[in-house]
């Protein structure tokens, strides 16, 4: 097997186990009295998340990569998500820290990692959104 054949077949497993993690993160949701559109909205942010970008250049599982949080927003989404806008930047945060905290319970990750992804968004959060701006800005030359 080739490396590309193993990276589509862990990509396949990941696939499976990231079903699973939805479908269980939409019980978790609905369980905390959210709206249906609330809840679609947060597993279409996390889908994304977990499909598109940990598969795109590894196979990552959402429970390794919680310090990917970081250069998802602040980067990739930005540049890859032709819909990217404060709104949604904002969005994406709130539902990883759901998502991450339904992990949490879960025992998939631990609690330093929960910490350590909030405090990531909170201290994130102001650069990302300048990023955007910069990068809608076709004036600007070096967004990064």
């Amino acid at each position: 097997m080739d490396d590309y054949e193993r990276y589509e077949a862990e990509c396949k497993m990941i696939r499976k186990t990231n079903e699973r993690l939805l479908s269980e993160f939409e019980v978790w949701l609905k369980s905390s009295g959210l709206s249906k559109n609330t809840i679609e909205k947060h597993l279409s942010n996390i889908d994304f998340y977990v499909s598109e970008y940990l598969l795109y250049e590894d196979a990552t599982e959402a429970k390794d990569s919680v310090n990917a949080v970081g250069m998802f927003l602040g980067y990739w989404f930005i540049k890859k998500a032709r819909w990217a806008n404060q709104s949604n930047i904002k969005g994406n945060a709130t539902s990883l820290r759901k998502f991450y905290t339904f992990m949490y319970e879960k025992d998939l990750i631990e609690n330093e990692d929960l910490v350590d992804l909030k405090e990531t968004i909170k201290e994130g959060m102001p650069e990302w959104l300048a990023t955007l701006d910069r990068y809608d800005d076709p004036s600007v030359e070096d967004v990064w």
